[in-house]
Order: structure tokens, then C-alpha cells, then sequence
């Protein structure tokens, strides 16, 4: 299956009829908004309507969370990253959106609308007028009022006849207790009694469930009672909200002060998160860093937090209730401050960690704590302009090689606006800026910020800084077709830096790659090969996989230029499989593995890849890029291909390879590599 929807670690009860009608309005309507309040299931009938209409989808179904945004700033990067979009041109990146989408046949799902619904309702205006064979499924509290929103309203499981909500409330009962029977005396009655004061409402049910275990199924039904006997203020709250609020504060009471705490401090994490960083965030005063470990445990034990493997999560409505408390509690300025602190902590040990053996851990790291790094960047640019840019600088070429250009030149932007005029982090963050400008094409700004960085860096003394900038400066060089002064600016910083700075330095190993790229531009392939064979070598040593995948491409290049296509193709592999390792994107390496395959008179496969290639390309949004002697082997690769089986054939295989899904294309060309 084509997509990246979220897998079910619990059973799924009952809504064979929403299902059905789902199934019919997916089909017949392009937007569909599953209506309802919080905890009623919206987001777990979602999930089982994607994976039954994903076969119908050409281009997948693909899934964006929105409910760990903050604000609408990050929702169109957000929904572009979920679809696999990661553009890196100078455009709105709402049009690079709708250009992406425009010839897709997908299906995608927006969860929890409801606190962005009118740029929801924006972004969705603009996607579907512009992409006639995109289908959307939205989850929201409210409608998001679109011409031509089809609503389908969630109600509860019902409590009746069918009896879904007791089939779920035993069901998570056994979940957090295996040992939990139904056999006593009175029992069943007490289990219906309880699904009917919940009103069938999932969320209610489950955490009334976690109770069970550590009271009996008549004594929960007892407790429940009583709190529904004496809220006072249920005039306040409609019906059903009434009822989950009154459940969740049910759960709250069942709680320890301790985990009450927790429950609170949680809060201020967006997305899911392990142990590691529920100590580091929550822990202080009366809760410890072992408490925080016990606590937590309690809290899973209860259904307040969902653990799926070593990670957690928090359900937005759980989350509402928490924030309530912490603010009550005055300490929400505090946890802020101590989740900044965390996740400062974390860009700083993925910086350093950059160069050996666990970079791939802290490039998925990075990656997959998105939503609480910009929650904590947001944070230190009102609070801590100096901690702002260290964070932003240190982050910033990780997030440039996630695919997140246009966010992160926006921070850098504001982190140098926001923070102190010098210094080592100003300077970096001007270097993370230039490398954003070049990536996306704006070489005017890239040399600007390239003579900056350099005049930085000097004053700062720091040969990190000096590094920095002759990369970013030598790789516009490149890029712009003035290959000699890039490799003399780079000698002449590795020459000055000598013995200063650690060999295997990340800063110092992209400069060798520079040295490489130049020495191949120049045509000096037998020299570039053996710098580029020791430097493969020195990443190698240390497992470090970013820089090694560009020395595999250098290698397949020149290979290919000197007339040896078995060698160039299992280079150009060997990047491509480094770059997946790093989820990176790599038409550079399928480009060079197209023209391989090409020289060995393999027309129809090399025709395939080539347009496996420009699948990938078009996710950056830039059409054959890469360095200037690229051109040429390009134009060769589809001269040999043509030539080999003929212009319809040719087309035919190639745009094979360009509409077929990126993955699956990739697939394709390693293996029709392997076989070849």
C-alpha cells in the first residue's frame, strides 16, 4: 500500500454503517468532514476508511496530523512533507503545493481541523480547485464550511442493540489487564451501566476501561456514578461534552498527585515522545526523574497516554484537560522554558553527533521531533534570542537536507533578527541561511551570504565557522560553473585549518567533498577519483553516511566519464541506497544510474530510471539540477537510450518510470541495476 497512514494497535469496534456511507462519499464527493466532539473516534474511523479506499487511489493515501501545530504558520509545510513534497524553489510554497498535486490521483487526510479550519479551509480551496483527481477527508470538531464539503457527524458507539460501546469497553479492559474477566456476579450489568452513563463515547470508555484491574467492573461503575451525581455545572457544557469532561476528570481523580503532575507537564510536548524526554521536560521538585518513569507507567495503566513500542502519546482532548491544570498549577511559562532547555539540548547532541557512527539516528531524530523543535524554536525567539540562534543554526542543515527549505530559512531569518550581532551561532546560522538560499536556487543571495559567513567567521576565530563558509562559498562556485575557484578557496581553508581541526570533522570532510566536485568539473578524473576514494574511505571508518553518499556519487560519475558503466552503476547504487537510509532525496544518483544502465545498451531499463529520476526531482521542484558537467550526461544518457530501442519505446518506458510511485520506481532501479 501506497501511503503513510497510521498503523491500529488496538482493536476497532462497531461503524460498519459509517464505514459503508464513508465508502460511498469518498467515491462520488471530493471532500468529506467527519464531524464530532473531541474523543468521539473520528480519528480512528479515518484510519480504517483510508485503508479500505486506499486500493482505489493511483498515487496512495496519505495521512497529515495537524493537531500538533500551534498556529497556521507550519500548516501548508506540513501537509506538503505528508503528500512527500519537499521544494526547494524560491516559489509560495502553497503554489509549489498545488503544482505537486495537480496531476496526483490521491487521497488525503487532514486530522484535526478544527483549530486551524479557516486556513484549512484556504489551503483546501486553493488544492482542490487546482488538482481535479485529489480527494480529501478532513476530521474536525466543526464543519470547515467549504463549498461542496460533504459532513458525515460521528456519533457515539451505541449502547444499545448492537452493544459496540460494551464490546469496546471489554476489549480495553483486557487490554490494560489480561487478567481482567467478566464472570463475576454482576458484572455485565455493571459494564452496561457504565457504557450508558458514558453515552457510547470511545474515549470516555476507554479510560473508564483503564480503571479496571485496580477496581472491579462494579466499583468503576460505582465511582462513575457518583461523579456524573454531583456535577454541579452541567447546564455549562453541552450534552456530550459534559459527559467526556466529566469522565476525564473522573480519570484525573483516580490518579496520584504525582501523576496528576505529570498529566499536566505533558502537555507542553506536541508530538509523540519517549521516556527520555518525559524526564527531561517534566521532571522537577516534588517529581523526580524516577517519578517521572513511575508516573508515567501510571498514566499508560489508565488510558491518559497511549504508548505504542518506546513511544507515547497524548490525545488531544486529554491534552485540553491537562493544559487546564497546568495553567491552574502557574507553571506554564516554567514547563515552556524546561521543554526549550530539552529540545536545545537535543539539536545541540544531533549537531555534534553529525560526524560518526550514530548520524543516521540523529538525522531520523530530528526528523521525527519536527513539531517540538519548532514548538521550542517558537519559544526561545520571544524568550532567548542568543539560545534562538544556536538552535536554529544547529538544526538548520539537518532540516535543509529533510526537505524543510522555505521553514528554515524563514527561522534563520528571524533567529539573526532576533539574537545578539556576532558571534560563532550568528555565525553559523548565516551559513545555514546561504546553504538554504543556494539549495533553492537564489545563488545572488548564497554568494552575499557566503562573503558574510566568511567575515564572520574570521572575526570569530573559529575554524568551524572559516569551514563553514568556504563550503558554502566553494559549492556556489560549483553550482554557478567556476569550478577553479572553488577548489582554490577550499585548498587554501583546508591548508589553513591543518592540524586545528579534527580530520573526520564534519565541517572539514565537506570541504574535501568540494575539493572532489571541483577537481571532477575541471576534468581532472584521475585526481578527483583519489580524493574521492580517501574521503569515501575516512566516512566509511565512522559509519558517517551523508558525505560518503556524495563521494559514491563523484564515484559513479567519474567512472561514467571514463568510460566504465559497471563501476558507475554500482557507485551510483550505493549512494542511492545511503540516501534512503537517511530518507534523503537522491535524483542526483538516479540521473548518473539512468546513464549507466544507458552506456551498456540497456534503453528501455535506463528510460525507466530516468523517469524514476524525475519523479524525484519534481518532489524538489526543480528539474535536472546539480552541477553543470551533469548536462551533458544527461543529453548522452537519452541519446544511447533512444538509440538503443527507438523513440516510442523510449517514451514509453520513460514515462513508466515518471508516473509510478517514487518508491516503487527506486525499487525498480536497484534492481533492474542488480540484474544488469
Amino acid at each position: 500500500m501506497v501511503g503513510n497512514i497510521p498503523e491500529e494497535t488496538t482493536s476497532f469496534v462497531g461503524r460498519t454503517a459509517e464505514l459503508a456511507r464513508l465508502e460511498h462519499t469518498l467515491g462520488t464527493c471530493r471532500l468529506t468532514t467527519l464531524v464530532g466532539a473531541g474523543g468521539v473516534g473520528k480519528t480512528r474511523l479515518a484510519v480504517r476508511a483510508a485503508r479500505q479506499a486506499a486500493p482505489v487511489h493511483r498515487d496512495g493515501v496519505w495521512w497529515a496530523d495537524l493537531s500538533p501545530l500551534q498556529g497556521d504558520g507550519p500548516l501548508v509545510a506540513t501537509v506538503s512533507d505528508a503528500v512527500g513534497l519537499s521544494d526547494h524553489t524560491l516559489r509560495m510554497p502553497i503554489d509549489a503545493l498545488c503544482e505537486w498535486l495537480t496531476d496526483k490521483q490521491l487521497l488525503l487526510i487532514l486530522d484535526s481541523c478544527e483549530h486551524l479550519r479557516p486556513s484549512c479551509g484556504h489551503l483546501l480551496g486553493e488544492i482542490l480547485t487546482t488538482s481535479p483527481g485529489l480527494t480529501v477527508l478532513a476530521t474536525s470538531r466543526q464543519p470547515l464550511d467549504i463549498k461542496g464539503e460533504q459532513l458525515i457527524e460521528v456519533a457515539p458507539l451505541p449502547v444499545e442493540g448492537a452493544a459496540d460501546a460494551l464490546t469496546l469497553f471489554q476489549d480495553r479492559a483486557r487490554a490494560a489487564d489480561p487478567d481482567v474477566t467478566f464472570d463475576a456476579p454482576g458484572d455485565a450489568e455493571a459494564a452496561a451501566e457504565i457504557c450508558r452513563r458514558l453515552e457510547g463515547i470511545p474515549l470516555a470508555i476507554e479510560l473508564a476501561a483503564g480503571g479496571v484491574g485496580r477496581h472491579t467492573v462494579e466499583q468503576v461503575a460505582a465511582r462513575i456514578g457518583s461523579r456524573f451525581d454531583v456535577l454541579t455545572d452541567s447546564s455549562l457544557w453541552p450534552p456530550r461534552h459534559r459527559t467526556l469532561r466529566t469522565t476525564i476528570g473522573w480519570s484525573h481523580e483516580l490518579c496520584t498527585p504525582l501523576e496528576r503532575l505529570l498529566w499536566a507537564r505533558l502537555t507542553v510536548l506536541r508530538g509523540d515522545f519517549d521516556e527520555a524526554a518525559a524526564r527531561e521536560v517534566c521532571a522537577e521538585g516534588p517529581l523526580t526523574e524516577d517519578g517521572v518513569d513511575t508516573a508515567l507507567r501510571g498514566l499508560v495503566a489508565k488510558s491518559v497516554v497511549k504508548r505504542d513500542g518506546g513511544r507515547h502519546r497524548m490525545l488531544d482532548t486529554i491534552r485540553e484537560y491537562g493544559r487546564m491544570w497546568l495553567a491552574e498549577l502557574g507553571e506554564e511559562r516554567a514547563a515552556a522554558d524546561r521543554h526549550a532547555a530539552c529540545f536545545l539540548g537535543l539539536a545541540r547532541s544531533a549537531h555534534a553527533g553529525w560526524t560518526g557512527h550514530h548520524q543516521i539516528f540523529w538525522y531520523h531524530r530530528i526528523a521525527e521531533t519536527h513539531a517540538d523543535l519548532c514548538a521550542a524554536l517558537e519559544h526561545l525567539l520571544v524568550h532567548d534570542g542568543a539560545a534562538a540562534q544556536e538552535m536554529a543554526g544547529r538544526i538548520g542543515f539537518f532540516w535543509c537536507c529533510c526537505g524543510h527549505l522555505p521553514e528554515t530559512r524563514k527561522y534563520a531569518q528571524r533567529a539573526l533578527d532576533a539574537g545578539p550581532s556576532e558571534g560563532p551561532h550568528r555565525t553559523r546560522l548565516l551559513w545555514v541561511l546561504g546553504v538554504c538560499a543556494l539549495l533553492q536556487g537564489d545563488y545572488p543571495t548564497a554568494r552575499r551570504l557566503g562573503c558574510e559567513c566568511s567575515g564572520a567567521a574570521a572575526h570569530d576565530g573559529t575554524d568551524e565557522g572559516i569551514l563553514a563558509a568556504a563550503y558554502l562559498r566553494g559549492l556556489t562556485d560549483l553550482l554557478t560553473g567556476h569550478p577553479e575557484t572553488s577548489l582554490r578557496e577550499v585548498a587554501r581553508v583546508l591548508r589553513i585549518t591543518e592540524g586545528t581541526t579534527p580530520v573526520d570533522s564534519a565541517y572539514r570532510l565537506r570541504c574535501h567533498l568540494i575539493t572532489v566536485f571541483a577537481l571532477t568539473g575541471l576534468g581532472r578524473l584521475d585526481e578527483a577519483a583519489e580524493a574521492a576514494t580517501a574521503l569515501r574511505s575516512a566516512c566509511e571508518a565512522q559509519d558517517e553516511c551523508w558525505t560518503l553518499s556524495y563521494a559514491d556519487y563523484q564515484l559513479a560519475l567519474i567512472a561514467l566519464l571514463q568510460g566504465r558503466p559497471e563501476a558507475s552503476a554500482a557507485h551510483a547504487r550505493s549512494m542511492l541506497v545511503g540516501k534512503h537510509r537517511l530518507r534523503d532525496r537522491f535524483a542526483l544518483g538516479l540521473d548518473i544510474l539512468a546513464a549507466a544502465i544507458a552506456a551498456t545498451g540497456a534503453g528501455a531499463r535506463a528510460a525507466r530510471v530516468y523517469g524514476t529520476g524525475q519523479s524525484y526531482w519534481r518532489m524538489v521542484g526543480h528539474p535536472l539540477r546539480g552541477t553543470p558537467e551533469l548536462g551533458p550526461v544527461r543529453e548522452t544518457c537519452e541519446r544511447q537510450a533512444r538509440a538503443a530501442i527507438g523513440d516510442a519505446a523510449y517514451q514509453r518506458a520513460f514515462e513508466q518510470g515518471r508516473a509510478e510511485n517514487a518508491e516503487v520506481g527506486l525499487a525498480a532501479a536497484l534492481q533492474s541495476e542488480l540484474l544488469g
